[in-house]
């Protein structure tokens, strides 16, 4: 069947279809991007501005006729941080029902953890064992632990690093000059004093593998030396803490258009790296992580899967006997 998913993000309205059924590899079958950048459409009252609405019923209603256009089977419209903490949410959200006849569905943060924690299970198998899987989106941080395909430790906290670009750094796309090093600090602090009780909560918890997933955390890496795309979906890509270390030490003094300009780093995203790098630091730090792969699949993935698992009942395999039939007497 196919089926589209319209993932409303921080940073952009991203429409993917894929051609997919139960037990198989969701293949894409077309991608559309619409950069609304709703994070920082939020005013001072925490509502999503007019014109922040205005976009998102566009982009909205484009995704729509792209995916009637497309012939999409089942269409899940979804949105997060952006649009949850939005404090007219709900107004925003009947608009655009009204007006393209999209239900958006507001993921909480915990089910962002536990999608993208079965994206990455599918991913990786049941020989990954315990799996610790970190996400870093716009508006959250997503943690989330487990052996089995549901997560039994699943965190979400405000350290997207749209947000926290916005709130701490004040940088914008188009910046020309390096981060304030002052700001940089305080933005520091503030992470650690974000994660000090869920690193606390997660004292006793262990796990085998450290999976990272989002594209601050790919573009992180390949700043680090992990393959560009250009190598491939199947290419192993990965992060060090001293790979980290570094990187975070050489962007913190970097303009964001100058940052923009460096191979795996998109402009619409390379004032919010510096921000992602110093959550991904912190973290790895805290939880003792020296070394995590990156996973290509993530939170739309997740969704796929999770409704494909409800539609369609696994298919019981037809064995065929591998005894040679009786010979027919001449």
């Amino acid at each position: 069947m196919r089926l589209g998913v319209l993932d409303v993000g921080s940073t952009t309205v991203h429409l993917l279809v894929v051609d997919a059924h139960h037990g198989a590899h969701p293949w894409p079958a077309h991608s559309e991007k619409a950069v609304l950048r709703l994070a920082e459409q939020i005013g001072p009252d925490g509502a999503l501005t007019r014109a922040g609405a205005d976009a998102l019923v566009a982009a909205v209603a484009e995704a729509q006729r792209s995916a009637d256009r497309l012939r999409v089977d089942d269409l899940l419209a979804f949105a997060t941080s952006a649009v949850r903490d939005a404090t007219n949410a709900r107004e925003v959200l009947a608009r655009v029902r009204a007006e393209t006849g999209v239900r958006l569905q507001v993921l909480s943060g915990t089910d962002e953890a536990r999608m993208t924690f079965l994206a990455v299970r599918r991913w990786f198998g049941w020989s990954a064992g315990r799996l610790l899987v970190l996400d870093i989106g716009g508006g959250s941080l997503e943690m989330a632990v487990g052996i089995d395909e549901e997560p039994e430790f699943a965190r979400s906290l405000p350290l997207g690093a749209g947000r926290l670009t916005r709130t701490w750094l004040e940088l914008g796309p188009d910046s020309d000059a390096a981060p304030d090093p002052a700001a940089v600090v305080r933005l520091e602090r503030h992470v650690e004093s974000v994660l000090r009780p869920v690193v606390d909560d997660m004292a006793e918890i262990e796990w085998d593998r450290v999976v990272a997933t989002s594209k601050t955390f790919r573009i992180l890496a390949r700043l680090a030396g992990a393959p560009p795309a250009s190598a491939g979906l199947w290419a192993r890509r990965g992060l060090s803490q001293t790979g980290l270390r570094q990187v975070v030490g050489f962007i913190r003094h970097i303009p964001p258009a100058k940052l923009a300009e460096l191979e795996g780093v998109s402009a619409r995203r390379a004032h919010q790296v510096l921000a992602g790098a110093v959550v991904a630091e912190a973290v790895m730090r805290r939880l003792e992580v020296e070394t995590l792969d990156i996973c290509p699949w993530a939170l739309r993935e997740g969704v796929i899967l999770r409704r494909l698992d409800q539609l369609e009942p696994p298919r019981r395999p037809r064995w065929r006997s591998l005894r040679r039939p009786p010979r027919h007497p001449l």
